[in-house]
């Protein structure tokens, strides 16, 4: 009725500093027995789905404060497709809220589909690198993926070290605006400058839209940032990488470059 697991996440994602195309996650659920139910006084579908949302608040609540300590936390309402209602627990971190986890009330139809029995239970999934960027102090999740001595000689196996930044290269910042496609998702641009920079990319983001007043096309434009963590680019370097940043969103995505 109760277990954890681990294992590796491949997909597509938004670039910035807590968000990459593999991670970690733990993923837990837990299933109420009719005894619980019935202890609960919880007879109807209604006071059984109440229970369990409310236990499972009260129990990843406890363990964002016995990991994080005593922060800031709040719930959002989100969509997941195997559970609902559907919440992620944000936490205050670097002056901005950042998701740590995304959980919910587990869907009756899929607890039916096992064909062993109608128990209500809730489920969560809680990336691991995000734990750790806020347990050791870490500002980028890049850093799990540096040959970098300087970041992986600070930690020991068993103990909790807080990070001690080194130098910080220099960013470059390009510019992409286009026409979008009815069908654009900003995660798909996402993955095209992945494709292209890799690691070099440390954050994108939506600066302008733009809809036309005529033809009612919608016109975005995003904000590319290139660093490295290892060396200072150059603005050569970037300028290839961001033409062909700009000729496979062409290819790939069907924009049309303004």
């Amino acid at each position: 009725n109760e277990f954890l697991v681990t294992g590796d996440v491949y997909r597509r994602d938004e670039i910035d500093s807590s968000h990459y195309p593999v991670f970690h996650q733990m993923e837990g659920v837990k299933m109420f027995t009719e005894e619980e139910l019935a202890e609960a006084g919880a007879t109807t579908l209604e006071d059984q789905r109440a229970l369990v949302e409310q236990d499972l608040k009260n129990g990843l609540e406890g363990m964002a404060k016995e990991l994080f300590g005593d922060v800031e936390m709040r719930w959002v309402d989100e969509y997941f497709p195997f559970t609902d209602p559907s919440f992620e627990l944000e936490i205050y971190y670097n002056n901005e809220w950042m998701e740590v986890l995304g959980c919910g009330v587990v869907h009756r139809d899929i607890v039916m589909a096992t064909r062993q029995s109608t128990q209500p239970g809730w489920a969560f999934g809680l990336g691991l690198e995000r734990l750790a960027m806020v347990l050791f102090s870490i500002p980028d999740i890049r850093l799990f993926w540096s040959t970098d001595e300087r970041f992986h000689k600070q930690f020991e196996s068993g103990e909790i070290i807080t990070f001690q930044p080194y130098s910080k290269y220099p960013p470059c910042t390009k510019d992409i605006s286009f026409w979008t496609p009815d069908n654009f998702h900003e995660n798909d641009l996402s993955e095209v400058v992945r494709d292209i920079a890799g690691d070099l990319v440390e954050n994108m983001e939506l600066i302008d839209t733009f809809v036309h007043p005529k033809t009612n096309r919608t016109s975005n434009c995003f904000r590319i940032v290139y660093r490295s963590m290892d060396r200072s680019l150059t603005n050569e370097e970037i300028d290839e990488l961001q033409e062909q940043v700009r000729a496979l969103a062409v290819e790939k995505l069907g924009v049309e470059l303004r």
